[in-house]
């Protein structure tokens, strides 16, 4: 059986997204499924195009059409899975249903085509609003014709415990990750003196950040009155959201921090690795309140997890609460007692390995794809 992975942008080897999709598909494919991708990319003249297994299918050009064209233009991607006899279609939600997207699900639906779509967070409403302005005439569009999805497609793939949206049927998973690709850190040696905090993200409000910094401020207003404590530094690599980031390291400077806390463009490969090996502590997602989230399950928490590394946040996220190497912050604006993060590191031994095995049997790709085939073509079926 054929499957083809849809999505509204261009891939990165930096982003953190683009990893995830490669690994939804290799999964999909261990699965059983013949799996391809189509997605968004620039030609050598700087046109935007429409790629399916790396072959131009739309041409959109360059200029203001070619920025709304994608959105609305799929008769060549509808010939694309006819002509390839496509009998599985997996879309990467831009919360961007409009009417030419509802048109192409109604009519690929009626020729037999499984479809469902991935919300990457839920509800964002509150989360798309901080995007640029030039995409908010498509979530405008989303917001009115998203009800009528239902009918058009078999299920919301949904990081949630919901059991419909929209009045579609939700199809409840857990971010993942493909073991393969995610190394174990080399734990470092702390003998009280140092302290090193990391933070990997395409840097956005909501990571809440700003409450790091706020508490290293309080930290090192009052380090003098406890002694033997150690020197704190918190190393958020990763760009993202420029003017998000921005703010940070006009914080930090504000707040004359810029000796504890660094800032690292995008890292990936050996690079990476060896600044997870350096650090102590990792900060997950601390500000999920902001966009009207309280459960979610965060790519990013199965990622520390991977690499062996004990961390914070502040949402609710069912695969973690009871892990003994979390720590749980109040979700709120409040900043971080950065002292209550040292005391709980020092007050046990984090092994990498056992912080790497507790997921291991449940949070793949592969065990997590097949949760969403089950649902579409029941279970036991074989994809061939």
């Amino acid at each position: 059986m054929r499957g083809l992975y849809l999505h509204f942008f261009n891939l990165n080897e930096f982003s953190g997204i683009s990893k995830k999709i490669s690994y939804q598909i290799d999964a999909l494919r261990e699965c059983g499924l013949e799996m391809s991708i189509c997605h968004m990319s620039f030609s050598e003249s700087g046109a935007q195009t429409r790629l399916c297994d790396n072959v131009v299918i739309d041409d959109f050009g360059r200029g203001i059409w070619a920025k709304f064209g994608k959105w609305f233009l799929f008769s060549n991607l509808e010939r694309y899975i006819y002509k390839n006899q496509i009998a599985f279609l997996y879309v990467r939600s831009f919360y961007n249903t409009n009417p030419s997207l509802l048109m192409l699900f109604t009519r690929l639906h009626k020729r037999g085509v499984k479809i469902v779509i991935e919300y990457p967070t839920y509800p964002y409403d509150i989360e798309t609003k901080s995007e640029h302005i030039r995409y908010q005439p498509i979530f405008l569009l989303n917001r009115v014709f998203r009800r009528f999805l239902k009918g058009r497609i078999d299920g919301i793939v949904t990081f949630t415990s919901l059991q419909t949206i929209d009045g579609v049927k939700c199809i409840n998973i857990s971010n993942a990750i493909d073991f393969k690709s995610v190394r174990l850190r080399e734990r470092t040696n702390y003998n009280g003196s140092k302290f090193l905090m990391i933070a990997v993200a395409e840097v956005h409000f909501w990571h809440g950040y700003d409450r790091v910094i706020a508490g290293l401020k309080h930290y090192y207003s009052n380090r003098h009155i406890v002694k033997n404590t150690p020197e704190v530094h918190f190393y958020i690599v990763g760009e993202g959201c420029k003017p998000d980031r921005d703010a940070l390291i006009e914080l930090v400077k504000n707040e004359e921090l810029e000796q504890y806390v660094h800032f690292h463009n995008n890292m990936y490969g050996k690079e990476l690795d060896e600044i997870f090996d350096s650090a102590h502590f990792a900060i997950a997602s601390l500000a999920r309140h902001r966009t009207g989230i309280t459960y979610i399950k965060t790519l990013k928490n199965r990622e520390y997890a991977a690499r062996g590394i004990p961390f914070a946040y502040s949402e609710i996220d069912d695969d973690f609460e009871n892990m003994e190497y979390i720590l749980k912050v109040p979700a709120n604006d409040s900043p971080i007692d950065i002292r209550s993060l040292i005391e709980f590191f020092e007050s046990r031994d984090f092994c990498p390995i056992d912080i790497r095995r507790s997921i291991e049997g449940n949070l793949s790709w592969k065990v997590q794809m097949k949760r969403v085939l089950d649902s579409v073509f029941g279970t036991g079926d074989q994809f061939s």
